[in-house]
């Protein structure tokens, strides 16, 4: 789970009392100590690794707050509305979340247990059971199970389930905090994107269930230490993990993560920071443009990626910049692209009032990580023999401002114009046009974006948002940005009506994105002709949901998402469903 996720569930416990029993909440996390700048911290924007944002037809996430012991340190912390936004195999908006303080966070229950159920055979069913906050330690492990046993297309043919299981671990002795974090993760979907009125005589059979299964496994570990005293001269945090992806097909992902970050202060104004990250990657699946052959044989992979930012920075009373470099390495080799990059890292801030109004302006580049583990999460439905690249992103220029124009409100508001390559794009695949490709220009692609966050949040029962991106790709071979909507948008919002309920509403639109569409396969297994390139309707997805406190430790909640009732296609060929809810209760104990 996410820090930022964390932060906005504390301040929303402590803002209403009366969801301390009633309102889920992501993972719990490390919580700063209570500071109030009314002002939005500037938070970088990264086009690619946002992710393609994918909308399957799976069920919501419901979470109920609860947070972990934390370290007394200072942290920035992003507010994501865990309880309203939906899950990644509905929609993942590539926007970045508000970053703003978090609240002092209240003490702890520590366990809960919550169980629902909805249409289309839907159950949730959730197991948190945490430590109660101390200065020493925090532990917890949180079990999720949500899975649907029909969907939009054929019953049983569109159902999904998805199970989780986290366990964390943290020590705190001195200054230093150490950690670990230990992930498992089934999921199971079904390839449910055939044309059912395709112009054949006799029509296509409906597909068996087992013709059509997708199911990934995941395990992750990790091993984690920093520093919790913000005015020591050495800052540090650094981390070790693995990662391990399997898919039904027996295609796999081993993956050796390495990341660190190290600042020593050279005085009150300056210092000196070097962040570097690494991941070393061996991968089996059919090669690229195999898929088709019979009796294709696996073949083993090996991608290397290291990437460091050596930088010196400066804070005054008005003026903040830093000098740096990013010089990285990616074995990839999809396109014509250099493995080995070099671009500038240099940032320059003026705070025209104090607290009120800041600008800022930089150039910048990175080297961006693509893993299948990732990829799934995105996309499920996606071929095998995959060519999967790191997209070379940059160089990078952008400007923007933070503003607290008034009391309670923040406004964030950034542009970005980024050259890439190996800027991925999923597209149907000819012979099998269920199942997605990842396609790329040869070229360098550019990228605009114009990315804006506001806040509302003038009293604790209120608060009121909206995040959006405007992004304009500049291809020269592909003929359309496969999959990418040009415009995505997101409003969300929570009110404590009464002392025992909460009601919370996310409402978002994304425009059009293109697939392609083909002509019916004069034999099974050849390549289909294509037809044109046709975009999706546009995405409209309104979602409400209620809690309600009825003891201090049972209480209930509801849920509507796709009120609208569109059963759009964030991915052609795949409509979502249409409304759909859940209701159910929870313990606290």
């Amino acid at each position: 789970m996410k820090r930022s996720q964390t932060s906005f569930v504390a301040s929303l416990v402590l803002a209403g009392a009366l969801v301390a029993a009633a309102t889920p909440a992501a993972l719990a996390q490390t919580q700063p100590p209570k500071k109030r700048t009314g002002q939005i911290e500037e938070a970088e924007i990264e086009i690619v690794k946002e992710r393609v944002n994918q909308l399957p037809e799976a069920t919501r996430n419901f979470d109920k707050i609860k947070l972990p012991a934390p370290p007394k340190t200072e942290r920035k912390v992003t507010y994501t509305f865990p309880d309203f936004r939906l899950p990644a195999d509905r929609l993942n908006p590539s926007v970045k979340v508000l970053t703003i303080r978090a609240e002092e966070p209240e003490p702890l229950d520590g366990n809960f247990l919550k169980a629902g159920l909805g249409n289309y055979g839907t159950f949730y069913g959730r197991g948190y059971f945490h430590s109660t906050r101390n200065t020493d330690h925090a532990y917890g492990l949180d079990i999720k199970h949500i899975n649907s046993l029909t969907g939009p297309v054929d019953g049983k043919n569109s159902a999904t389930a998805q199970t989780s299981a986290h366990l964390m671990g943290e020590l705190y002795r001195g200054t230093a905090a150490f950690g670990a974090t230990v992930d498992l993760g089934r999921e199971s979907y079904r390839f449910y994107g055939y044309d059912k009125a395709a112009n054949t005589s006799p029509p296509p059979p409906t597909p068996e269930v087992a013709d059509i299964r997708q199911t990934f496994n995941r395990f992750a570990v990790k091993g984690y230490t920093h520093n919790r005293a913000p005015d020591q001269v050495l800052q540090y945090d650094a981390g070790i993990g693995y990662r391990f992806w399997k898919d039904q097909f027996g295609a796999n992902e081993n993956n050796v993560l390495l990341n660190a970050k190290v600042g020593y202060a050279l005085g009150d104004a300056s210092r000196v920071t070097v962040a570097a990250d690494a991941s070393f990657i061996s991968e089996k699946d059919l090669a690229p443009g195999t898929q088709q052959r019979p009796n294709a044989a696996a073949v083993t992979r090996s991608r290397t990626f290291v990437q460091a930012t050596p930088a010196y920075e400066f804070v005054s009373k008005r003026v903040a910049f830093s000098v740096g470099a990013t010089l990285g390495y990616s074995s990839d080799t999809t396109t014509d692209v250099s493995r080995g990059v070099v671009y500038p890292a240099v940032r320059l801030g003026y705070t025209v009032e104090p607290e009120r109004f800041a600008v800022y302006a930089g150039l910048g580049g990175a080297l961006q990580r693509v893993t299948r583990y990732d990829l799934t999460t995105e996309n499920p439905w996606l071929n095998r023999g995959l060519n999967v690249a790191d997209t070379h992103r940059g160089p990078t220029i952008y400007a923007g401002f933070n503003s607290t124009p008034a009391r309670g409100l923040e406004l964030n508001v950034r542009a970005t114009y980024a050259r890439d390559r190996n800027l991925y794009f999923y597209l149907n695949n000819p012979v099998d046009p269920t199942k997605f490709d990842l396609v790329y220009d040869q070229n360098a692609t550019g990228v605009l974006n114009i990315h804006g966050e506001l806040l509302y949040n003038v009293t604790e029962k209120f608060r009121l948002g909206s995040r959006m991106d405007y992004n304009k790709y500049a291809l020269k071979n592909l003929p359309q940005p496969f999959h990418r909507p040009e415009f995505q948008g997101s409003v969300f919002g929570t009110f404590n009506v009464l002392e025992k309920l909460a009601l919370g509403v996310e409402g978002y639109f994304y425009a059009a994105s293109y697939g392609i569409s083909y002509r019916p396969a004069t034999n099974p297994g050849e390549a289909r002709v294509p037809d044109f390139y046709r975009a999706t309707d546009p995405i409209v997805d309104l979602n409400l949901r209620a809690d309600y406190r009825i003891t201090p430790k049972i209480s209930i909640f509801a849920m509507g998402n796709n009120l609208v009732n569109r059963q759009y296609q964030r991915f052609y060929g795949y409509p979502v469903k249409g409304i759909n809810v859940l209701a159910g209760a929870t313990y606290s104990f």
